[in-house]
């Protein structure tokens, strides 16, 4: 009786795999969605609706991802972002955000396993978010899952822990403003600050303007004829102060005063143009941020899903999803089937001439 239900069971099995491929190639007749994101929400509704633990909640959402995962690489959708653990779920009661920190580590050693859904589609796994705000087994597990996956390359999923999209932009701006200040103490060896260039000797040149000093060379010490022509790069006129120090002797001093400020005034100009030019070094543009953001890994989203009903993005991919459509099914995330999704990418193919042409627009 019990081999007979176990082949029953494994006969429907096969008939919903095969009805569900007939139904994704009618579906990839439309475009399909190159990268689809989950906001992952309704785990402890759901617990509380069914009187159980909030644990037991956390564990149904995470065999619904498995299921939706499966789903979106057989139709062909390369990358999956989900929304795991933000940031703000710190906050949360030290027994809950402990459960979830043991269910995440738990899981990712699952999805090492031979036979996970990770090694049967290929699927390169990325951790996105402050990992330094795990705890240190959760951290562990996660980078050796990304490294296990490293040569993977049919399929990516992002798993979005420890983060938030304004800790994401305030990161990248970080890293963006402290790549340019690299770049500009790597400048002929110089280091800049409010203006002033450090480490730079008498007669050496930044961007093609030779540095002199100005102070020592508008103390007087400077006169006659050798000095008159401010525009000459400092070493030079020293030359011309060697070859011509028998004859300006003969100057008068009372031209002394006028030629000193010739002097002081070429070589202030001098210094502005070289500070002129110093304000052409490029400052830090959107390409620069963009590349230092945590999901500089994927292409931004195509489609948002958020399940239970809310249109909130939570502080999720706030920089990615400017013209992404946002799909929200009232069931909550353990609820979330085949059909939700199949109706996503419906409204998305329908939509999308002209989403295509707003980024066009952009």
């Amino acid at each position: 009786m019990e081999k007979s239900a176990i082949g029953a069971s494994q006969r429907l099995g096969g008939l919903g795999t095969f009805l569900r491929k007939c139904m994704f190639s009618v579906v990839s007749v439309g475009p399909i969605p190159e990268h689809i994101a989950f906001i992952m929400d309704g785990n402890r509704r759901y617990a509380k609706r069914r009187n159980l633990p909030v644990a037991e909640g956390h564990k149904a959402g995470y065999l619904a991802l498995m299921s939706i995962l499966r789903y979106c690489y057989e139709l062909g959708v390369k990358y999956v972002t989900v929304y795991a653990f933000s940031i703000d779920n710190f906050k949360r009661r030290p027994e809950e955000v402990q459960t979830l920190m043991d269910l995440l580590q738990e899981k990712i050693e699952v999805l090492l396993e031979k036979e996970s859904i990770v090694n049967q589609y290929g699927i390169r796994v990325y951790f996105i978010g402050n990992l330094k705000l795990l705890n240190e087994p959760v951290r562990v597990a996660a980078e050796k899952a990304m490294k296990a996956t490293a040569n993977n390359s049919k399929a990516v999923l992002l798993i979005c822990v420890a983060y938030t999209s304004c800790d994401e932009i305030v990161h990248a701006v970080q890293e963006s403003c402290t790549e340019k200040r690299n770049e500009i103490q790597a400048l002929n060896g110089t280091k800049v600050s409010n203006g002033v260039v450090y480490g730079v000797e008498k007669g050496e040149k930044i961007n093609g303007v030779m540095e002199c000093d100005v102070h020592k060379s508008c103390n007087g010490s400077l006169d006659g004829e050798a000095a008159l022509d401010a525009s000459k790069p400092c070493s030079e006129r020293d030359e011309a102060d060697e070859k011509k120090n028998t004859t300006v002797n003969h100057v008068e001093k009372d031209k002394g005063g006028e030629v000193a400020s010739r002097i002081c005034n070429g070589l202030i100009e001098d210094v502005q143009e070289s500070e002129k030019l110093l304000h052409k070094i490029p400052n830090v543009k959107l390409v620069d941020v963009e590349k230092h953001l945590y999901m500089a890994v994927a292409p931004d989203p195509d489609i948002m899903i958020r399940t239970s009903g809310e249109t909130r993005l939570s502080n999720f991919l706030l920089w990615q999803t400017s013209n992404c459509p946002l799909y929200s099914p009232a069931a909550l995330w353990p609820e979330l089937g085949l059909w939700h999704l199949v109706w996503a990418v419906l409204n998305f193919q329908r939509n999308h001439y002209y989403l295509e042409k707003k980024r066009k627009q952009m």
